[in-house]
């Protein structure tokens, strides 16, 4: 397993696409540390298929982690954190939560450089789960064009601002960055 740098304000993003495998790296990363991890979850059980699929990552992950579920106001979740690493998973269902609830692509943008700075300036290790939305075809209606637009720009954002980054495919990790 590749162990995560673990020093004071370091930003980890993991990205892939779909069953690529990032959050079941991102979490290695996390239990890797040795240290106590929060897990920070963006999804809302909005139907039964997402309720089971909420079930099984709550199962999946080790008895001793704190688990907080805020699908809209990362940053003031992550500001409460108490433990030298937080997972945040994933960037891509808060960024669709946001949209859903009607917001600007400007407050959109302002609300993702002030998570940045909240994991940036807070004394552990945050890792960022996301998905890759761009590889694909355009899609064929304005909320999802929208969606993959605005995800993109919030990965960029993420990317650039981190000290690793990931990208998985098919399960194998790519280091992009650090």
């Amino acid at each position: 397993m590749i162990e995560a740098d673990t020093r004071p304000g370091r930003l980890i993003f993991v990205t892939g696409g779909a069953r690529s495998g990032k959050s079941r790296f991102a979490e290695g990363l996390a239990a890797g540390s040795g240290l106590p991890v929060t897990y920070l979850a963006t999804a809302q059980a909005l139907d039964g298929e997402m309720a089971d699929r909420i079930a099984r990552h709550r199962a999946d992950r080790p008895a001793g982690w704190l688990t907080v579920e805020e699908p809209v106001h990362l940053r003031a979740a992550l500001q409460d954190v108490q433990t030298p690493v937080v997972l945040i998973d994933c960037l891509s269902l808060w960024v669709s939560n946001l949209l859903l609830a009607d917001w600007t692509e400007d407050h959109l943008a302002s609300a993702t450089a002030d998570l940045l700075d909240a994991a940036l300036s807070r004394p552990g290790l945050s890792i960022v789960v996301t998905n890759e939305v761009g590889l694909g075809i355009v899609p064929d209606n304005a909320l999802a064009r929208r969606y993959r637009d605005v995800l993109g720009r919030a990965n960029q954002a993420c990317a650039a601002s981190s000290h690793e980054a990931w990208l998985l495919v098919s399960g194998l990790p790519l280091k992009l960055r650090g």
